[in-house]
Formats: structure tokens, sequence, C-alpha cells
């Protein structure tokens, strides 16, 4: 069973120049993304597993591959914690 990831009902996402902004509806706080955990999250909120989104990372960024994965599970672990991602 595939787990698909998504945000609470009170985190929003906008798209940025380099990346995105997620906003806290309840707190009224923000956070700035870059462009390449942007492109992490869209794959996963759009219904990708960690791996898959790692994969996806690592074809867009082929300079980084080796680091994908490590990148793609800290971030994941990183948004959690705060409370605007849940597994």
């Amino acid at each position: 069973m595939t787990v698909t990831m998504r945000f609470p009902d009170h985190i929003t996402m906008t798209a940025a120049e380099n990346g995105a902004v997620l906003l806290n509806g309840r707190t009224g706080r923000y956070f700035q993304i870059n462009a390449t955990a942007h492109l992490v999250l869209t794959a996963l909120l759009d219904g990708a597993t960690p791996a898959e989104a790692a994969e996806h990372l690592a074809e867009t960024y082929p300079g980084a591959a080796d680091r994908a994965q490590a990148d793609t599970t800290d971030l994941i672990t990183r948004l959690t914690i705060i409370g605007l991602l849940i597994p």
C-alpha cells in the first residue's frame, strides 16, 4: 500500500521564482523552500513515493544523484517534524 503525503489543511504552498513558500494558516508563519525542495515536495504531493521523488530529483539534477535519496529523506523528516507535511 502506497501512502500519499499531504499537507495539513492549514498549510498552503505558492510557487515562487526560486522555489516555493509554505504558509501555516494557523500561525501566519511562512517557510521558504528552494527549487530542489519544491521539486521533491511537488512529486510527493502528486503521489510519488519517497524513492520515486528521489529518482526524479536525480534525473533532474544528475550532479546531485548521489545525494538525492538522503536529501529527500531529510526534507520529509524536517517538514514532518515542524508539522508542514503528513506522511
